[in-house]
């Protein structure tokens, strides 16, 4: 499948660019969203791209290469978004994006493990020259924390059954493909398979949002966000399953209200300042046409606020 931006319109046009403004996509991806964002900037304008995925940023320097440079409004960094407070210390942006989703080249490519649509290593991580693989950490991890991991990020209420049974494989042999492990986790889950969803899709849900520290990425990513942000720069994201969705919908509406009614099973607790964002309408969802033409923006949620003239 081919890679689509989601609601790119909706997400654009959130951030009421102003031609000669600062943006940052801090999820560049394959560029669907930074490519509609250059095109409303003068030459007076910047983009700042980033990206944790080396192909992304090797895609980003391809598209805006000019000769031997790069196209001058646009300035890339290969780095994960929790990282945006040491690329912006010199500017104020006007306005940040943040696609939370998994590429579709990401998804498709079976060397990158993400899927088990088809047979590959499995890895899952977003940057392949850092960290822990899952074949790495399920090797290793106590079978009680497998489940916690798989509960917690996943919401798979057959946690249990399913780290037992990787437990009981692994003791045999080491599980090394996506293959291997989507089919340990359909023979652990009992009963009839759900025509819609694969068994193991919360499995390998859960173990990429680990394995790649991804609401803890999102927690610091939203916090410093605030003081990257110009008075009434825009932030928008879009996020893809439910965890991610409170997260961001919890630190909007706490930045807006200073509510103290943050569920205790999140990762994100700091206090922000009072005012210092306010939401920009409701909570927008793909259109039927998008969702027809891109299955995979079925789940998509895109929020959207503005800063403030308080200082933090």
């Amino acid at each position: 499948m081919s890679h689509s931006p989601v609601m790119l319109n909706e997400a654009v046009a959130g951030l009421a660019i102003k031609p000669n403004g600062t943006y940052l996509d801090a999820t560049y991806g394959r560029g669907g969203h930074s490519a509609e964002i250059v095109k409303r900037l003068s030459t007076e304008g910047k983009l700042i791209v980033m990206d944790r995925d080396p192909l992304a940023i090797k895609e980003a320097r391809q598209r805006y290469a000019t000769g031997d440079s790069i196209d001058s409004r646009v300035t890339i960094h290969h780095s994960p978004f929790s990282k945006i407070g040491s690329y912006v210390v010199e500017h104020q942006l006007d306005g940040i994006l943040i696609d939370l989703g998994v590429s579709s080249p990401q998804l498709d490519n079976p060397e990158r493990g993400f899927s088990f649509m088809q047979d590959g290593p499995l890895d899952m991580r977003m940057d392949q020259t850092a960290g822990e693989s899952a074949a790495e950490w399920i090797a290793v991890v106590d079978t009680e924390e497998m489940a916690r991991v798989i509960w917690k990020y996943g919401d798979e209420r057959q946690s249990r059954r399913i780290a037992r049974a990787i437990d009981r494989f692994r003791q045999e042999s080491p599980i090394t493909t996506t293959a291997e492990l989507a089919d340990i986790v359909k023979r652990a889950v009992p009963g009839k398979p759900n025509r819609k969803r694969h068994p193991a899709t919360k499995t390998f849900q859960a173990i990429r949002i680990y394995i790649n520290s991804e609401l803890e990425e999102i927690e610091t990513v939203l916090e410093n966000s605030i003081a990257a942000l110009a008075p009434k720069g825009r932030l928008a994201v879009i996020s893809f399953h439910s965890l991610e969705d409170r997260m961001v919908k919890q630190f909007i509406r706490r930045s807006e209200k200073g509510e103290d009614d943050m569920p205790l099973d999140l990762p994100i607790q700091s206090m922000v300042k009072d005012g210092v964002l306010r939401r920009v309408g409701k909570a927008i969802f793909p259109s039927e046409d998008e969702i027809y033409n891109n299955p995979r923006s079925r789940s998509a949620v895109l929020r959207i606020a503005e800063r403030t003239d308080e200082l933090v």
